[in-house]
C-alpha cells in the first residue's frame, strides 16, 4: 500500500451507506443467490477485520503507556472500533470525545434517550463568544451529528437547546443634565 493510498480520506458513514446501497441493488436484481452471497461476503469481511482490530487492541493494551490513545481520537479508527463493538470507552465518554472535537461550538450533553437514540445538547457560549446564542443553530447540530456518527453512532438524532439567556444588563449611571 502506498503512502498516498494510506492517507486517502475515508468517511465511515458514507462507506456504510454505500455498502447498504450495493446490497439493496443486489437484492432488487432478482437473484437471491447473488444477494445472499454478497451478504455472506460482507459478514465474512466484517468478522475478519473485527478479529484483526481486536488483536491490535489486545497487543496495544499490553504495551507500556497508552499507545492506543491516538487511535481512539481518530474518527475512522473510532468508528471501526464502535462498529465491531471493540471501542474500550463507554458511550458517554465517546459522546464527550465527539463534542470535544467540535470546539468551535460550545455543546454540553444534557440527556441521551436510549429508546429513540436522541441526544439532547445545550449550546452555551463559544470559546471567546458573546453568549448570544448564535452558535446554537443548524451549524452546531450538523457539526455534532458528524462527529457523533464516528464516535457514537448509537446517537441517531441530536436536539440542540439554547442556554437560557442571562439577566438583561442594566446600566446605572448619572442622569443627563436637566433630566431630574
Amino acid at each position: 500500500m502506498s503512502a498516498a493510498t494510506a492517507a486517502a480520506p475515508v468517511n465511515a458513514e458514507q462507506t456504510g451507506r454505500r455498502v447498504e446501497e450495493v446490497l439493496e441493488r443486489l437484492a432488487a436484481s432478482g437473484d437471491p443467490a447473488a444477494a445472499a452471497a454478497a451478504e455472506e461476503l460482507v459478514r465474512s469481511l466484517m468478522d475478519f477485520y473485527g478479529a484483526g482490530l481486536a488483536r491490535i487492541l489486545h497487543l496495544l493494551s499490553s504495551a507500556p503507556g497508552e499507545p492506543a490513545a491516538p487511535l481512539l481520537g481518530d474518527e475512522l479508527v473510532a468508528s471501526l472500533l464502535v462498529l465491531h463493538d471493540l471501542h474500550p470507552e463507554d458511550r458517554d465518554t465517546r459522546i464527550a470525545r465527539a463534542l470535544g472535537s467540535v470546539r468551535e461550538h460550545a455543546l454540553d450533553a444534557v440527556e441521551f434517550d436510549e429508546k429513540s437514540g436522541t441526544l439532547t445538547l445545550r449550546a452555551g457560549e463559544a470559546a471567546g463568544g458573546c453568549g448570544c446564542g448564535s452558535d446554537s443553530g443548524a451549524g452546531a447540530r450538523e457539526a455534532a451529528e458528524a462527529a457523533l456518527a464516528c464516535f457514537a453512532p448509537e446517537v441517531r438524532a441530536v436536539d440542540v437547546q439554547t442556554a437560557p439567556k442571562g439577566p438583561t444588563l442594566l446600566q446605572i449611571g448619572t442622569a443627563p443634565t436637566g433630566a431630574r
